[in-house]
């Protein structure tokens, strides 16, 4: 059997919301074993980014803000959307990173693709790993609706937030426990 064998069918998609930030839409769904759903809700964003970023004297690059959905302010990686004219997911956070610490530089490499909830959202969170970033410019370039400061961190501190539920967007703090899994146990 192939992984495709278990795919629903969409009878019906109608928008609900389009909007920059908030895309809905309502499909009408038949399941192989031949069940409709009338109405099956599905969230479009763009692609998202977001990188772990580590200094050349292996310092984090984190960034803090306040989010409000949760009205909570956070330990976070800089990240964002790709955006059309990225030519990449790669390219994308290096622009994120840049724009809201300044760093630049060091090696890069993908680190997990992975999905904030597969059965209600239709974009992919890519997470990269960057080594020996450097500050390039003490000036950040961020968006109207940005507002951050950003801290350099030790692993001891990373591992305290994390134990501590002090990072709690769900795929930085996953991001953070595979690369410690990898590198540090």
């Amino acid at each position: 059997m192939s992984t495709d064998d278990r795919k629903w069918e969409i009878i019906e998609s109608e928008y609900l919301i389009r909007r920059p930030w908030l895309t809905a839409r309502r499909d009408r769904v038949k399941l192989p074993t031949g069940v409709e759903i009338p109405e099956y809700y599905i969230l479009e964003y763009p692609d998202w980014v977001n990188t772990l970023a580590i200094t050349k004297d292996k310092k984090f690059v984190m960034i803090r803000q306040y989010r409000h959905g949760s009205q909570t302010t956070n330990y976070e990686f800089c990240g964002g959307c790709v955006d059309p004219e990225d030519e990449s997911p790669m390219a994308a956070a290096q622009r994120e990173l840049f724009e809201e610490t300044g760093y630049g530089n060091g090696t890069w490499k993908m680190n997990m693709k992975m999905s904030t909830n597969p059965s209600t959202n239709a974009n992919w969170t890519y997470n990269f790993i960057a080594e020996d970033v450097e500050l390039l410019d003490s000036k950040q370039h961020l968006d109207g609706g940005e507002c951050l400061t950003v801290h350099l961190l030790t692993l001891d501190e990373i591992k305290r937030l994390l134990k501590e539920n002090g990072i709690i967007q769900s795929l930085h703090a996953c991001a953070l426990w595979k690369y410690i899994a990898e590198n540090h146990l």
